[in-house]
């Protein structure tokens, strides 16, 4: 048994018909040469949206890192709040000559404050950074979807378009086409 099992896809057997009854089909060789070409770019806009969205997750990932080193700078920043009240009270309950230390650990305390402040905030807008640019990409990744998705119609419209042998499903190929076309060149653009 040397031949094996062969599986025909509408194009196949449309061009295959017409090779033995030796006719060239014009319709048949324009939506396979149409499919071909939407099945390229049709993985390539793919391609795209999974990259994106990857690096969507990426950036919200860091965002995310952002906001809990912002955290944990802010829970540093109530510890020394704390302990620079406590410093101030214990200043105002032990006897004057023993207060000089207390109210300088105040101080100290205060001006750490400040710099753990700053800190935590530069962290906060760095998050705000990396969850921008996280939305940005992700709005790439679904203008890079709906022009793999309207690629994808058309491709199907296309096999029917040939197995019906309907001129009118052609230009329906070819419209949606133009659809996944300009969404692509949406998303190439950032638009």
């Amino acid at each position: 048994m040397s031949g094996g099992f062969h599986v025909h896809g509408p194009h196949d057997h449309e061009l295959e018909h017409a090779a033995e009854h030796g006719r060239a089909d014009h319709f048949a060789g324009r939506i396979a040469v149409t499919t071909a070409v939407l099945a390229i770019a049709a993985a390539m806009f793919a391609y795209l949206a999974g990259a994106t969205q990857a690096a969507a997750g990426l950036y919200k990932n860091n965002a995310a890192i952002r906001k809990t080193e912002a955290a944990n700078q802010w829970g540093y920043f109530q510890a020394k709040s704390t302990r620079e009240n406590i410093a101030e009270l214990a200043a105002m309950l032990v006897p004057p000559e023993s207060s000089a230390k207390l109210v300088g650990d105040a101080a100290r305390y205060s001006s750490e404050k400040a710099e753990i402040e700053a800190r935590a905030r530069r962290l906060e807008e760095e998050a705000a950074v990396w969850d921008r640019r996280s939305d940005q990409e992700m709005h790439l990744h679904h203008r890079w979807a709906q022009a793999t998705t309207a690629l994808q119609v058309a491709i199907a419209m296309a096999a029917i378009a040939l197995i019906t042998r309907r001129r009118w499903l052609q230009a329906v190929v070819y419209a949606f086409s133009g659809v996944g076309v300009v969404l692509g060149v949406m998303a190439a653009l950032h638009l």
